[in-house]
């Protein structure tokens, strides 16, 4: 029999002859690798989709014109430019939005021009009761259609009065700028579209106003007429605004660009800082860039804290892993201390002593890391689907590391356990025989 042979039949009798050990050690193994793979499963993959998903609640960066350029908004050639920039730094969803003020049936409101497409798949978390605005069709606001009494199929008539807009810019800037704070996940940056458009309007004019109308124009009913296609409620300024098709407006206001655009990017959140930056540093496109923080910050926050949590929950993992498998070779040892003298004085060497324990450490963390992780996979894949609702596919790359690892763990903690082997005196050994 070779030397090669010999110390394989060595190592599958060492492990045979004491199972009960060898169980423990695989055991121990086991419950780390499956802990730390389902831990590393959940906090990779989750925050992933929770990043997807947060985006899904709005845009995370605002693009809206500077002083220069506010009156005559943004060029299809400057939203084309602007996409391409953001873009360049993660994909990007993107909706425009155009606001004019209007007179609905005599009220002043904000009207906004948007491309359906766009803001329904930017804003999957607005709550539309009916459908989207289309030909001849608008989307109302839930404030403003409980303000109006509005339900589904009403008809109102809009009416655009270049004046109003003009006082309204007078007055407070434009009135698609105040507009532009309060769209999409832009709410957080302060003004009210419908209320503050009526109070400009009344404050420009020097009229009072009666329940939200300019006393002049009660009886005034001119106007487009239109039918409520749906009413959206998204507990934020959305609520004051309505919401038409870009063609429509253009029919109602004539041409003029967008007052905002609104981002929902993959970009993190330094790198959106620095685009942010960026683009506000770039004078030449006329553009201020705003980034929504009340987004970006909840999904850094929570992402953090399921990253902290995993680094903790780790540390625990390995120490208490490197304790078991340690005692557990460590016993084992002691069991073989006669075998290990005998062997010395046969005249094995140290090392080959040595090399016997460290391949049989690393076969008990192969085996408890290849069982650890399919049960760490099941435990992450049931962890996801009942808790996150999300689905889990299996990460091959993950699993690798765990395996390797588990193997890792072992070979690690088997080391103090095998330089006490190594010192073992043959001599003391027989004479106690």
């Amino acid at each position: 029999m070779t030397n090669r042979r010999m110390f394989f039949a060595m190592i599958f009798g060492a492990v045979f002859r004491r199972r009960s050990r060898a169980v423990m050690a695989v055991v121990s193994s086991m419950v780390g690798a499956a802990t730390l793979f389902c831990l590393a499963a959940v906090c990779l993959v989750v925050p992933q989709q929770m990043s997807a998903e947060m985006r899904a609640y709005g845009a995370n960066l605002i693009i809206t014109p500077n002083e220069t350029s506010s009156a005559a908004g943004l060029s299809a050639e400057t939203v084309a430019t602007v996409e391409k920039t953001v873009t360049a730094d993660g994909a990007a969803k993107s909706a425009t939005y155009r606001y004019e003020t209007v007179r609905i049936n005599s009220a002043p409101y904000v009207l906004g021009g948007i491309d359906v497409n766009q803001v329904r798949d930017l804003n999957r978390h607005w709550v539309v009761d009916g459908k989207w605005p289309s030909e001849g069709r608008v989307l109302v606001g839930r404030d403003v259609a409980d303000a109006m009494g509005l339900e589904i199929g009403s008809a109102i008539k809009i009416a655009y009065r270049a004046s109003d807009n003009a006082a309204s810019s007078s007055d407070s800037g434009t009135t698609s700028g105040n507009a532009s704070g309060t769209s999409g996940a832009a709410g957080t940056s302060g003004t009210t579209a419908g209320t503050t458009s009526a109070e400009t309007q009344a404050q420009s004019t020097g009229q009072s106003t009666r329940d939200g109308r300019v006393s002049s124009d009660i009886l005034n009913t001119d106007g487009t007429e239109f039918r409520v296609a749906g009413i959206v409620d998204t507990g934020g300024s959305e609520d004051e605004i309505v919401y038409a098709t870009n063609d429509d407006l253009t029919k109602l206001a004539g041409e003029r660009g967008s007052d905002v655009i609104e981002f929902s990017s993959e970009a993190s959140a330094d790198q959106l800082t620095q685009l942010v930056n960026t683009i506000n540093k770039n004078t030449t496109l006329g553009v201020k860039a705003q980034q929504v923080s009340k987004i970006t910050s909840s999904n850094a926050r929570i992402i953090t804290m399921l990253q902290t949590l995993f680094w903790l929950v780790s540390v625990v993992v390995l120490v208490l892993t490197l304790v078991g498998v340690s005692t557990t070779m460590a016993s084992i040892v002691s069991q073989r201390r006669n075998e290990i003298g005998l062997r010395k004085a046969l005249g094995a060497s140290s090392a080959s002593i040595g090399a016997e324990f460290y391949v049989e450490s690393a076969l008990y963390g192969l085996l408890g890391g290849v069982i650890g992780t399919g049960i760490g996979y099941v435990f992450a894949r049931v962890l996801c689907q009942t808790v996150f609702d999300r689905s889990l596919e299996f990460n091959w790359l993950l699993g690798l590391a765990s395996v390797v690892l588990s193997v890792l763990i072992a070979v690690v903690a088997s080391i103090v356990p095998v330089r006490r082997a190594s010192r073992i005196d043959p001599a003391i050994v027989l004479r106690e025989e």
